[in-house]
This record gives structure tokens, C-alpha cells and sequence, in this order.
């Protein structure tokens, strides 16, 4: 079923600490999301939030934070649980998307062990990092994930690459995002990547992440849009599904 005829709707993309958390290259996510909409003539609309300024929860269709330097990190940790972790918990309970890529996946869980101290985390995941003896956890991964929804044949593959140093523990029966292919995932061992609970997504992988997976740029979109993604026009995806390819070969799968 295509989108309705009548006025189009506009994506409203919120990016937290977009000087701060955008250390792998993972601005191309907010690209992506915008060439899309802009390619099937639905608005787009971004808008940002750093330290010390306010954050609405009914604002905006998505919320997005990418990874940082520890020292960055911790900043924003402050400010996340300070300044904006009430609007975020409202912006996850009315379906807003929030995501979060490496460091900003890691903030949002319940807590971060950071050079000894354990820093408060937003709460919308039931994930807690901390940082263990052993190497950085780098390389190119693969993810099998299972997604509610029409227009998209599930289980599909994200593709991506990694670099962490925290190890994320999922508690209670917090879900995985995915089940690890190839690479290490949350912490090397448990098989699982990432979490989410709703529209609430917590994942390592970036390099960006969209521009290698369209398909899951599209379940995002129409996710937040509160839409089908089978309602969404079709488009020529040819060079992203090469992107995509590409990656999984990265990683082997």
C-alpha cells in the first residue's frame, strides 16, 4: 500500500551533541535519512541539542545520538541525565525513534563505567557497559535481525563495522537488536548485538550504519512517521544494496 495522496509528511530529526558524539563519521546517518525523505518528497527537518540547551520529547519523529571521545562522552553523560533524560523518556513512551550508535547506544542504558566511575545512563535501555580486561572489540561485523513490520522480508542482515572498548551487558529481559553473524557484538561473547525495547535501538555498529543498510534507513522512517514501511514509494536502490553487499563481504557474510 502506497502513503496516502494529500500533503506529505515532514521527518523531524533531532541530533544530540552533534559536535561532540560524531567521531565516525556517523553525520552520514542524518544524510541518509534526509536524501531519502527528500527523494520520495516527504520534509525533512533536523535540528540539534549540546550541553546546557533544552530538549523537547514531543518535538520531534526521531532522536539521535552518534559516539564520542571518553572525555566527550562523559560530558554528555552529565548533560543526558541532567538536562534531557525526562524529555527523552517521553519522547520513547508516545513511539518517538531513539537511537543511538557506539557511544551514544552506550548512554543509553542504565549505567557506563568510565575511568573507574559509573556514570548514570538515560534509562530507556536495560543495558549497563563496563570495561574489562582484554583488547578493544574492532572490526567488520554482521547482525541478523528480526523486525515487526510488512514491506520488509525478515530476518534481514545490518552490516556495519565496530570499535568499542566497554563491554554491554544486557539485564533483566532486555532484547538483543540482533544475533552476532560475524564480529563481536556486546561483549564479545553472548552472540548478541545492540537492544532495543520499542522504538528505543541501541547498536554498535557504525562506519556509518545507514548508508550501508537502506533498508533498515526506510524501517527507522516510517517507524517514526508511524507508517507501514510498505507505505514508503519505492526507490532505486541499486547502489545501496551494492553499499550493503559490500559491507556483509567485509565481514564475511
Amino acid at each position: 500500500m502506497a502513503m496516502s495522496a494529500g500533503p506529505k509528511p515532514t521527518l523531524r530529526v533531532c541530533a544530540l551533541y552533534p559536535d561532540l558524539m560524531n567521531i565516525y563519521a556517523d553525520r552520514g546517518n542524518l544524510l541518509m535519512l534526509q536524501r531519502r525523505c527528500a527523494w520520495r518528497g516527504l520534509g525533512f527537518q533536523l535540528s540539534g541539542s549540546s550541553l546546557d540547551q533544552p530538549l523537547d520529547g514531543a518535538a520531534h519523529d526521531i532522536y539521535y545520538i552518534g559516539g564520542g571521545q571518553d572525555r566527550d562522552q562523559r560530558l554528555c553523560a552529565e548533560d543526558l541525565h541532567e538536562h534531557k533524560r525526562e524529555a527523552l523518556h517521553e519522547a520513547a513512551a508516545r513511539g518517538a525513534v531513539v537511537l543511538g550508535v557506539c557511544g551514544g547506544y552506550q548512554l543509553l542504558g542504565n549505567s557506563y563505567v568510565l575511568d573507574g566511575d559509573t556514570l548514570a545512563g538515560v534509562g530507556l535501555l536495560c543495558a549497563r557497559t563496563v570495561r574489562e580486561p582484554g583488547p578493544r572489540l574492532i572490526g567488520n561485523v554482521a547482525i541478523q535481525v528480526s523486525l515487526e513490520c510488512s514491506g520488509i522480508d525478515t530476518p534481514r542482515v545490518l552490516a556495519g563495522f565496530e570499535n568499542h572498548g566497554g563491554r554491554t551487558y544486557l539485564e533483566d529481559d532486555c532484547r538483543p537488536l540482533g544475533r552476532v553473524l560475524k564480529g563481536h557484538g556486546n561483549d564479545g561473547r553472548s552472540g548478541q548485538e545492540g537492544a532495543r525495547a520499542g522504538n528505543v535501538i541501541g547498536t554498535y555498529l557504525h562506519g556509518p550504519l545507514l548508508p550501508k543498510n537502506a533498508w533498515f534507513a526506510d524501517w527507522l522512517i516510517a517507524a517514526a512517521l508511524g507508517i507501514d514501511v510498505s507505505e514508503l514509494a519505492p526507490l532505486d536502490d541499486e547502489l545501496e544494496q551494492q553499499a550493503h553487499e559490500s559491507a556483509g563481504r567485509a565481514a564475511h557474510v
